[in-house]
């Protein structure tokens, strides 16, 4: 089986932040991901992390103003400055954190501006973060996300993050494949990943309607499991689902599933 991670921006969020880390250790995970770090004092992410014997497997760039509904800025042409700002910042967590992979997130295509230059700005942006990321031994990713979820979203498909990979033409910038996300943009889940294996450097989880934990939807996950490593998938899953009712209750499918 993959080995896995718990988003702690979405589990365990009955408890202040910093105690879900021992949450997830005492579940079983042997890694965490969440949303941003930035929110946090250093020392006090690495105490968590080292009390616990947690990887820290994934966060994402400073993607703009979370709280009024910015999902990212790095196909904003009007905030270049901000986004390369922001690409230093995370690398200083990454490097105390031991992060060695950060996911990009595209952004909300911005109104009134020429599709031409939003995507030649996206384009920009990930070739200037995969360089200096790289440069620091960090993998730099970038995720498609469904426009259900968020509306207007620039980048949702796999070929169009394909066609951006190209366009970039950096060898370190890979994709995040998000099962749910891509369950309600394209399906086609399991010849995808077997596809595009070589391009997917982390994968992430929930099922489909509703964005809960596996097993309360259609996504035949024993089976993802199974296929995920009969390909031989090597990464990390990252468990990003809204649990139905409460973390704990949700957890029974690692279990049934015999991931712990």
């Amino acid at each position: 089986m993959p080995r896995f991670a718990a988003n702690l921006s979405m589990l365990f969020t009955e408890q202040d932040f910093l105690s879900r880390f021992a949450a997830a250790a005492k579940a079983g995970f042997t890694g965490v991901e969440y949303l941003f770090p930035y929110d946090y004092e250093l020392a006090d992410l690495k105490a968590q992390l080292d009390a616990h014997g947690l990887t820290q497997v994934l966060f994402n760039l400073p993607a703009g103003d979370w709280a009024k509904g910015e999902r990212g800025i790095a196909c904003h042409p009007d905030r270049v400055e901000e986004f390369r700002a922001g690409v230093d910042r995370a690398i200083a967590y990454a490097q105390v954190l031991g992060n060695t992979q950060i996911n990009c997130l595209a952004g909300i295509t911005p109104t009134g501006v020429d599709d031409g230059l939003v995507r030649k700005t996206l384009v920009n942006n990930l070739a200037y973060a995969a360089d200096r990321l790289g440069g620091a031994g960090i993998r730099l990713i970038m995720e498609a996300i469904n426009t259900r979820d968020i509306p207007g979203f620039y980048l949702n498909t796999t070929a169009q993050a394909l066609e951006i990979q190209e366009q970039v033409g950096s060898s370190n910038l890979g994709l995040q494949y998000d099962i749910y996300h891509m369950q309600v943009m394209e399906g086609d889940l399991a010849r995808t990943l077997t596809t595009h294996l070589a391009q997917i450097d982390h994968v992430q989880l929930a099922d489909n309607p509703g964005r809960h934990e596996p097993g309360t939807g259609e996504i035949n996950y024993r089976f993802l499991f199974e296929h995920l490593d009969r390909i031989g998938y090597q990464g990390w899953v990252g468990c990003e689902y809204k649990p139905l009712t409460t973390t704990e209750a949700g957890l029974g499918w690692m279990k049934q599933l015999n991931v712990v």
